[in-house]
């Protein structure tokens, strides 16, 4: 039986899920090994095995703020948008992320009047306040994400 994915979670937070999982049958008729239990939550979870869940967890940047999958608002060159995260890398750790948002609706990014250019895909690197460290020429920050 398969179940839908869940988030993944921090390999740490796996691993001692595992943990409690085996001390708690271990308790009752039959101890189980580590690495039946670390299988055994990566089913719970709805992975195919340990491995692919290690894969999916070690691969997801320490952002608590966002998650793939969540839906997010904000402004960007001035245009407020809604989207989808589709998208976070690691750049630097604790400080900078590249988020990828797809939108819901696409935006015009450009304020001169004869000129457009519309986004469906948002790319840029923010801090942990969903910031963007890049400025445009009045100062404002490229995007700012409501989290």
């Amino acid at each position: 039986m398969n179940f839908p994915r869940q988030n993944p979670g921090s390999l740490k937070e796996l691993k001692q899920q595992a943990r409690r999982l085996r001390s708690e049958i271990s308790d009752g008729a039959a101890p189980i090994s580590h690495s039946k239990s670390l299988e055994m939550v990566a089913h719970q979870r709805g992975f195919k095995d340990w491995n692919t869940l290690h894969a999916s967890a070690s691969n997801r940047p320490a952002f608590e703020a966002l998650s793939l999958g969540d839906i997010v608002q904000g402004r960007y060159l001035g245009q407020r948008f809604e989207g989808e995260v589709v998208g976070i890398r690691t750049m630097q750790v604790g400080q900078l992320y590249h988020v990828s948002i797809q939108l819901a609706q696409a935006i015009d990014v450009v304020t001169f009047e004869s000129f457009s250019n519309f986004r469906r895909r948002l790319n840029c690197a923010v801090d942990q306040n969903g910031v963007s460290p890049a400025k445009t020429s009045n100062g404002e920050p490229h995007m700012i994400l409501e989290l």
